[in-house]
């Protein structure tokens, strides 16, 4: 299925049959990436009195509870909530728009004096080409342990505060990116760029989310894309989410 659309006067053609999966999938287990201490995902079978929901012991249909920790068990989108007292700041009541013009970049964290790997805001600007509605950030070295990699302690890389604060100045409402957080995992609460991102008090920008732990393979170019941008739908302030980007063609 090809679609055409316009976006700031250029008509752009994407084809749906064609997806490029940016999300890392939930497994049983330790395959999955971790982060923040969050207990591994579980896959429980139901059972009650004969019945048991699992058909290789028997049962007539598999039947299972799921228990993970949205940020920290994989590929997440959060809302302002995640900073918010706000209860009504859920993916439910936020998320209402779902398919965006996405740039995807790839940067090399630098080391900086404190030993911390930081994604600075030059190397951002070296690489940033378009006007877009989502921002889509892979870092490098870029590898498959990202799918299962245990974060919890190791101080992983995290943006430069001003990244997040242009994005808010140019009016990017999404930005995913594949590392636990973009802040630093311990930073005393301050959680600067998820501050900035989303702006404080009465300007706060309630429509805007972050994705965090997506994997995108070397294989796909930086550039443009149409991002779709799913959730559950959940009265939470964070959803396991997938991502999916397709191939855009100036029509």
């Amino acid at each position: 299925m090809i679609i055409n659309f316009t976006h700031q006067g250029k008509t752009y053609q994407a084809d749906l049959s064609q997806p490029i999966d940016i999300s890392i999938p939930l497994n049983e287990g330790i395959q999955n990436p971790a982060c923040y201490w969050a207990d591994d995902v579980n896959f429980e079978v139901i059972k009650s009195g004969d019945f048991i929901g699992d058909v290789k012991q028997g049962g007539s249909v598999n039947h299972k509870k799921v228990t993970l920790t949205p940020h920290g068990n994989g590929t997440h989108t959060e809302t302002y909530g995640h900073i918010s007292s706000d209860e009504n700041a859920t993916i439910h009541n936020l998320l209402k728009e779902y398919h965006c013009l996405a740039e995807l970049i790839t940067i090399e964290p630098a080391s900086v004096e404190n030993g911390d790997r930081l994604l600075t805001i030059d190397s951002f600007n070296e690489k940033r080409r378009y006007s877009t509605e989502a921002m889509i950030i892979r870092t490098l070295p870029n590898d498959q342990q990202k799918l299962s990699k245990k974060y919890s302690g190791t101080n992983p890389p995290y943006l430069d505060a001003k990244i997040a604060e242009e994005l808010n100045q140019t009016g990017v409402r999404h930005l995913l990116v594949d590392l636990p957080s973009v802040d630093r995992e311990v930073d005393g609460g301050k959680l600067s760029a998820h501050n900035a991102f989303w702006g404080s008090g009465s300007s706060i920008r309630k429509e805007c989310t972050i994705t965090e732990l997506i994997y995108v393979d070397n294989k796909i170019d930086d550039g443009l894309y149409l991002l779709n941008l799913q959730t559950l739908n959940i009265v939470l302030d964070a959803s396991p989410s997938r991502p999916v980007i397709y191939k855009l063609e100036l029509y």
